[in-house]
């Protein structure tokens, strides 16, 4: 049952991607500028190598979404994985601001008894988990990618005091690992990858056996090769009273595709008229909601098949 009759508000979910710095950085001014979006997540999440590429330009991009009007917040690590890791995480969770989004239960730990956000690679599925996590400061949580519509309806509402926010564009992150596949496929040892992932700028695909391209690496995370697309799903989200939804960064114009999403949610344009602009936007991409409707997450169904 719907709880709320408010219009979601639209999130930007932290690059996932090995970008150059620059170009990040270049990314985030022009979401600040023009992009669509109230809340803007940064930081890097997939591989702590990366980290020190992205930690000069990190204030200046705060700083230019904050002056634009954009809520920000601070993504911390998937995984962390040794001392080091540790410390910087600890280091992250003592700082007043941002507020921090925990990607990792370990990270939520440090951030408790202070107001945080939990992100789509911490594990809920069911309303005790979500009560246990705002009992501890959690305001809003991201629910994983491959959560059903009827688990998202179940969980809106479900805790007071947390907002909900559902993925509904990118690729589906689906695990992360201590190992880099990326490297090992250009026969490279992970403390030597020489940053090969950044010659991939939405990941790099894996084809099955067959020639049928099935899932993309990045670094060491593993992504699904079909993009969610959720636009089609946005009246049902509403209806609900999901409180935000969030679109994952990749290498198209991020902006155009906020749009697109912000006129469907606002009622201004119809799904079966942004569907063929959203594909235009991406070429060559597929895209899936299979997750949503309780079927295999690789499914393109209803609205999203007829489009196709």
């Amino acid at each position: 049952m719907a709880v709320s009759a408010k219009i979601p508000d639209l999130t930007l979910g932290p690059v996932l991607f090995n970008w150059p710095a620059e170009r990040w950085r270049d990314f985030y001014f022009r979401i600040a500028d023009e992009g669509p979006f109230g809340t803007v997540y940064v930081g890097e999440v997939v591989c702590a190598k990366r980290a020190p590429f992205f930690a000069p330009v990190l204030p200046e991009v705060v700083e230019r979404l904050s002056r634009a009007g954009k809520e920000v917040i601070l993504s911390t690590p998937i995984l962390i994985g040794g001392p080091r890791e540790m410390k910087e995480a600890e280091a992250m969770a003592a700082e007043a601001a941002p507020m921090l989004e925990a990607n990792d239960i370990g990270m939520a730990a440090l951030l408790a008894g202070r107001p945080h956000c939990i992100g789509p690679t911490v594990n809920v599925y069911n309303e005790r988990t979500l009560a246990y996590l705002a009992q501890r400061g959690a305001v809003r949580c991201t629910l994983p990618w491959e959560t059903p519509g009827a688990a998202i309806e179940r969980l809106v509402g479900a805790v007071p005091g947390v907002a909900i926010e559902v993925a509904a564009f990118g690729r589906m992150p689906l695990a992360i690992s201590a190992r880099c596949y990326h490297a090992r496929a250009h026969r490279l040892a992970k403390d030597s990858c020489r940053y090969v992932c950044a010659e991939d700028a939405d990941g790099m695909a894996v084809d099955t056996l067959d020639g049928e391209p099935f899932l993309a690496v990045n670094g060491t995370q593993t992504l699904s090769y079909r993009y969610l697309n959720l636009l089609a799903e946005l009246p049902a989200l509403r209806a609900m009273g999901v409180g935000y939804v969030r679109l994952s960064p990749h290498a198209l114009d991020m902006v155009a595709v906020g749009r697109l999403f912000r006129a469907v949610l606002d009622g201004a344009m119809q799904a079966a008229e942004a569907l063929p602009r959203l594909a235009a936007l991406a070429p060559g991409a597929k895209f899936a909601n299979g997750f949503f409707r309780g079927a295999a997450g690789v499914e393109a169904l209803g609205a999203l098949a007829a489009a196709e």
